[in-house]
């Protein structure tokens, strides 16, 4: 079915210039301009518009997903559970494809790059004008469907329906509806058959509203978001209720952002003529249009429903506030209890000047504007500011001629300040001194910025671990060295510092020695040891006593028929009288010579259990191979330590001769040495 459509866009393209070029724009055909819909309304899309869109990401189909020719409706969650819904072509030859995602978190647009955000696709050809398939050949989810993925084509197993997916409540979905015949011809699209709930339970109402000036313009703003298409532009929806009790009518109402949405939730009505100074409610009423302002359910605020607004005597609006400043602000940001009229902000930042303690310049003023109007202007400043006090910030007239103007058309007077302050920045870098002993050793740290009221240090391995104190005294009993932090603030600037903490008196004994020592061969010590050292003690373990820091080579006596351990100990002290000792064992052999027994008796008493090459203490990458009669590795042993218990693959091996091949290099001469017997395994 795709292919014959694909067949006659291709005749199309060569008989007639295309009507399907232009980008997809209008409202309903992008993300972010979706139409919203609810679950207890059946939404009719009359006619489809034909344009050009990109494809979406998608999860499951090597076929691209396009967005032409579709429109997408945008929904929220306000019940867990699962969602059904239908689609049905009004004429029975089109073929819809659709796609459901979760942007919640993101951006609408974000369907185009994001396949994570695919919830359920369904691009099988629907349409049919008999046969096999019904009329107006409707898809979507339902009891019935199967899968969250349906690509293209008559494959099996392929439906027009997928499995009810589970939606989540608080999460905001967006279906893309696709016509991929590209008729004009539309659908209806229905919530029916899931456990879900996507109908807002909140009952539509006014929720506020304001006169920022004479009343003529009067600021509505609603609970929730309200249908365009709902509110009478003649002002009819509405009734302006004065002190007095009598009604007054307005002439005309506009929503706000109804040209790039369907919804709106704020909107401007306007009367004939300025209202006196007093307390006034707004009411609902049926418009011209019989009905009231609609939600997205069509659910109508209720007639009489009324907030209440004050106009107030129109007076200068002036400067009301400046938000704190931040550490060592570049810019300071005004605070208007009106609007203030963006045309009448010099942008050079003449109509302001600072006094304090030190000269501070004004270099731009500059502000986001709604509707022209905004009641927060930036003074964007020649340098940050880094030292405290307290300054003004003064308005005058600026090269442009005037002071402020607000939205009411009223300049600020003369005199007006706004008073801010300054803090300093700060600096963490902190002091200490030390107070040894041999076992314990004491900080003291000291911070002297009094300008700063918050403290938090953080100790390596010290006692406490954090200290919230100004001076805080820790104590160490181990003396390697430390790092501390502190971090401080004074609630507007805060900085951080790291120090290495070295202690005099930390000592650590060490050395190197071969571990092993052959018979003729001298044991060579190497001292490691760390810390400022006074006096060295050797105890060798070969009755050899020496007090230098280096002891010179050392001989040990080997046993004839056996091998023995010796203790050597190193015995350090510093300038604090403090001491620091080690041992480490080495090995006197009786012999270093390799050799690999010419029998073995694997029966596990602990006696000749293992074949390997012995004594391979001068040996350096080493193989072991051991081979049965036909030629089959049995084992491979890359240390010399490593030992064959006459298993192969779990199975003890029969009594036998096995060969074996030796490989090393010796670490005297650095030649490489190939070495080959046998051994009888005897059980």
């Amino acid at each position: 079915m795709k292919f014959s459509f694909l067949v006659c866009c291709i005749i199309a393209f060569f008989c007639t210039t295309s009507s399907y070029a232009q980008p997809c724009t209008a409202l309903g055909q992008t993300p972010s301009s979706a139409i919203p819909v609810c679950g207890t309304l059946a939404f009719t899309q009359n006619q489809i518009t034909n344009c050009t869109g990109p494809d979406v990401a998608r999860v499951g189909c090597s076929d691209p997903v396009t967005s032409s020719s579709s429109f997408w409706y945008k929904f929220t969650c306000f019940q867990t559970g699962t969602l059904g819904f239908l689609i049905s072509g009004f004429n029975c030859s089109d073929d819809y494809d659709w796609s459901l995602f979760d942007i919640t978190g993101t951006t609408p647009n974000a369907v185009f790059s994001n396949a994570s955000l695919q919830v359920s696709l369904n691009i099988y050809g629907t349409s049919g004008c008999g046969g096999s398939k019904p009329p107006n050949s409707p898809t979507g989810c339902s009891p019935s469907g199967n899968g969250n993925v349906h690509c293209s084509g008559d494959a099996s197993g392929n439906s027009p329906f997928n499995t009810m997916p589970t939606i989540t409540v608080g999460h905001q979905y967006l279906l893309m509806v696709t016509n991929w015949t590209q008729s004009i011809t539309g659908y209806k699209l229905t919530f029916a058959g899931g456990t879900a709930n996507i109908t807002d339970p909140l009952e539509p109402k006014l929720q506020g509203a304001a006169a920022p000036c004479d009343g003529k313009e009067i600021r509505v703003k609603l609970n929730k978001k309200m249908k365009c298409n709902s509110l009478a532009t003649d002002g009819s929806d509405f009734v302006v209720v004065a002190p007095g009790g009598a009604l007054l009518n307005p002439v005309a109402a506009i929503a706000d952002n109804c040209t790039a949405s369907f919804d709106f939730d704020s909107l401007s009505v306007f009367m004939p003529t300025g209202l006196l100074p007093g307390t006034y409610s707004i009411k609902a009423k049926k418009g011209t249009d019989a009905n009231t302002v609609k939600d997205n359910c069509d659910r109508e605020i209720p007639v009489d429903d009324a907030v209440q607004f004050t106009v107030f005597p129109l007076l200068p609006t002036p400067m009301d506030s400046l938000t704190t400043p931040t550490c060592a602000p570049d810019s300071l940001v005004l605070i208007f209890r009106k609007n203030i009229k963006c045309n009448s902000i010099e942008p050079t930042g003449s109509d302001f000047f600072i006094t304090g303690p030190y000269p501070i310049t004004i270099t731009s003023a500059t502000a986001i504007c709604v509707r022209g109007a905004s009641n927060k202007i930036v003074l964007k400043l020649g340098s940050p500011l880094q030292v405290s006090g307290n300054f003004l910030v003064n308005l005058k007239m600026g090269t442009d001629g005037n002071t402020l103007i607000d939205e009411c058309d009223a300049e600020t007077s003369l005199p007006d300040v706004v008073n801010f302050q300054i803090k300093d920045t700060v600096n963490a870098t902190f002091a200490f001194n030390i107070n040894y002993t041999c076992t314990l050793n004491t900080v003291n740290y000291t911070y002297p910025n009094n300008s700063v009221n918050n403290w938090l240090y953080t100790f390596e391995k010290g006692t406490p671990l954090v200290s919230n104190q100004q001076n805080p005294i820790i104590t160490y009993t181990n003396f390697e060295p430390k790092n501390t932090t502190l971090i401080v603030s004074n609630g507007v600037c805060s900085d951080t510092s790291t120090q290495q903490i070295v202690f005099d008196n930390y000592l650590k004994a060490d050395f190197t020695v071969s571990p092993v020592i052959c018979p003729n061969t001298p044991a060579i010590f190497v001292n490691k040891s760390v810390g400022t050292i006074t006096d060295y003690l050797w105890t060798l373990g070969n009755g050899n006593q020496v007090l230098v820091k280096d002891p010179a080579p050392q001989t040990y006596i080997p046993l004839p028929a056996t091998d023995y351990n010796a203790l050597p100990e190193l015995q350090i002290t510093n300038n604090y009288g403090c001491s620091a000792k080690i041992a480490k064992p080495i090995q006197i052999v009786n012999t270093c010579f390799i050799a690999v027994p010419s029998a073995f008796t694997p029966n596990g008493d602990g006696r000749n259990d293992f074949l390997y090459p012995l004594k391979a203490y001068k040996s350096t990458a080493l193989t072991f191979s051991i081979y049965n009669r036909f030629g089959q590795r049995l084992f491979l042993g890359t240390d010399w330590q490593q030992k064959w218990d006459g298993r192969y693959k779990g199975l003890a091996q029969p009594p036998a001769t096995y060969v074996w091949i030796l490989q090393y290099t010796n670490t005297e001469t650095g030649k490489r040495v190939f070495e080959k017997g046998t051994t009888i395994l005897i059980r």
